[in-house]
């Protein structure tokens, strides 16, 4: 971390030598989009409206909506309602989705084949995904779909400590990750995106990474209501973890 951080340190020392204003919004500002569960659906109705311009209609609850692992069931309403709207959609898949059973979700919920709308978001284990994801590549390949895949190497990798918290370890997390790009590096294809539950906060809710939680140390800090979010720390070493693979993928040299 330090030795990046260096690094982008000089890069901007050097903008402002030869006189880059890096004080301008180009450098102090960006977009960010908003993206949530399709989950209850007379919440993502009471919220949907017609483009007056193009008469399309909009989920207004969110930029993106996914479908998750458990609602994602070709008869069910969740498909059925994501699939005539116009957001950007995705759908969580487990190592229980088959290669028939995923071109058949992509058909359904991008008919037109359109770039960027549709994410394969996987969520499976560093294990089974290795086992599982060439096969779905594959299928996605041969069919000539255009999806973007994207990574959720927390949901798989949930457990229950003996004194009862629910937690996640930071060694399977960043394994799953690694395979994840490890496949896409096999398959020839584009490892699109990464999604983790987090926060800047120092919670103790995940175990390991350089923050050092331990099972017995999980009470400390044990604040989430729900799933356990990677604190800070944990989610900045998994920033630069993923960052430093993709100057690997894209032939740069490690930081030294």
């Amino acid at each position: 971390y330090r030795k990046f951080a260096t690094k982008v340190h000089e890069s901007l020392r050097f903008m402002n030598a030869i006189g880059v204003d890096t004080a301008s919004p180009s450098f102090t500002k960006t977009d960010f989009f908003t993206a949530h569960e399709c989950l209850l659906l007379p919440y993502e109705q009471a919220l949907t409206r017609m483009d007056s311009t193009t008469g399309r209609w909009y989920d207004c609850s969110s930029h993106m909506l996914w479908v998750g692992e458990r609602t994602r069931q070709m008869d069910g309403g969740h498909l059925e309602f994501t699939r005539g709207i116009g957001n950007p959609l995705g759908v969580k898949i487990s190592d229980k989705c088959t290669p028939e059973e995923l071109i058949e979700i992509i058909e359904t919920m991008n008919p037109q084949n359109i770039p960027g709308r549709l994410s394969i978001v996987v969520r499976m284990g560093a294990e089974k995904l290795r086992k599982n994801l060439p096969g779905l590549i594959r299928a996605v390949q041969r069919e000539g779909k255009s999806v973007l895949w994207i990574s959720d190497p927390v949901h798989g990798n949930t457990r229950k400590t003996e004194n009862g918290y629910k937690t996640r370890d930071f060694e399977k997390i960043r394994a799953e990750l690694r395979a994840f790009f490890d496949v896409h590096d096999d398959m020839g294809s584009h490892p699109g995106g990464v999604h983790l539950e987090m926060t800047g906060e120092d919670v103790t809710e995940c175990i390991g990474g350089f923050s050092d939680v331990t099972e017995e140390t999980l009470g400390n800090r044990y604040n989430t209501f729900c799933d356990p979010r990677l604190n800070g720390a944990q989610a900045l070493e998994l920033a630069f973890l993923i960052a430093e693979r993709m100057r690997l993928r894209t032939g740069l040299p490690p930081i030294e």
